[in-house]
């Protein structure tokens, strides 16, 4: 059996044109000698294009690429036959087709798929955090999250988290009940990455009675009584003067308002 070279060559890491290669020398039968794989990642400059050229030549190599840049494609095209070597580009063509149906330029950034792959990874990182430290069922999700939230029940803690979650934060939240100590670990977070949550009683009066009707109950049950609920909030509003965290209202604001603000103050953090 003939020996082959192949030199995969790319503008960022090179695992896909890699993968590509290896899906396709698994179709033949070979030695584990008979193919032998070289990658050159990172090339982003004209003149190694024409010295892996030359490689190639030298070796009688074959070149699979991804290159996205259109001229260091071109380049690889001009060396590739000045040199008699075959290349294969496995980007471009696609490329080509989809901007001409878009009618759109494409970016040309090399990496940009990579970046994609780690920024899905993080939000389904973030999105199994939130299920996991939801309505404070181990509160040593406290210390691990980036954003914690409290408040009494129904105040849209469990949709705010998972709303927070798919841009990449991971949330914790923790429900304030007067009959139950707040977890330490609330004290020892920075209060600026803790938001309470309130609601004025008449709202979440009806909120709650409507949820006892859907569950099939009596909305007269001591849950969704106004002096029940003022004394929860009460309890809520001592526990975030301790933490010292914002408090916002969100009696008549919707999930994507509530997330805004949270987001907002928590972008001037990282500056």
């Amino acid at each position: 059996m003939t020996p082959l070279t192949m030199y995969i060559v790319s503008d960022s890491v090179g695992e896909t044109a890699d993968l590509v290669a290896k899906a396709a020398i698994s179709q033949f039968r070979h030695d584990v000698d008979t193919v032998s794989m070289k990658r050159f990642a990172n090339v982003d400059n004209l003149k190694q294009i024409e010295e892996i050229a030359l490689l190639a030549q030298r070796q009688q190599a074959l070149i699979v690429h991804t290159l996205v840049k259109s001229e260091m494609r071109d380049a690889m095209a001009h060396y590739a036959m000045e040199n008699g070597v075959q290349a294969i580009d496995l980007i471009g063509p696609i490329v080509d087709m989809i901007s001409g149906r878009l009618e759109e330029s494409p970016f040309e950034e090399p990496g940009l798929v990579r970046q994609l792959d780690d920024d899905y990874f993080k939000k389904i990182e973030a999105i199994e955090f939130a299920v996991k430290y939801d309505d404070g069922r181990d509160p040593r999700g406290i210390l691990l999250a980036d954003i914690v939230l409290v408040g009494v029940s129904r105040t849209s803690k469990t949709p705010l988290s998972q709303y927070l979650a798919h841009h990449r934060y991971k949330v914790a939240n923790v429900p304030l009940v007067p009959e139950v100590e707040p977890p330490e670990e609330l004290l020892q977070i920075d209060p600026k990455r803790c938001f309470g949550l309130v609601i004025s009683p008449e709202k979440l009066n009806f909120i709650r009675k409507e949820r006892l009707i859907a569950l099939g109950l009596k909305d007269d049950a001591s849950y969704a009584k106004v002096s029940r609920i003022e004394r929860e909030i009460e309890h809520f509003e001592k526990v975030v003067e301790r933490v010292g965290c914002r408090v916002i209202n969100v009696t008549n604001r919707a999930v994507e308002e509530t997330a805004n603000i949270i987001l907002e103050q928590i972008e001037q953090l990282k500056q």
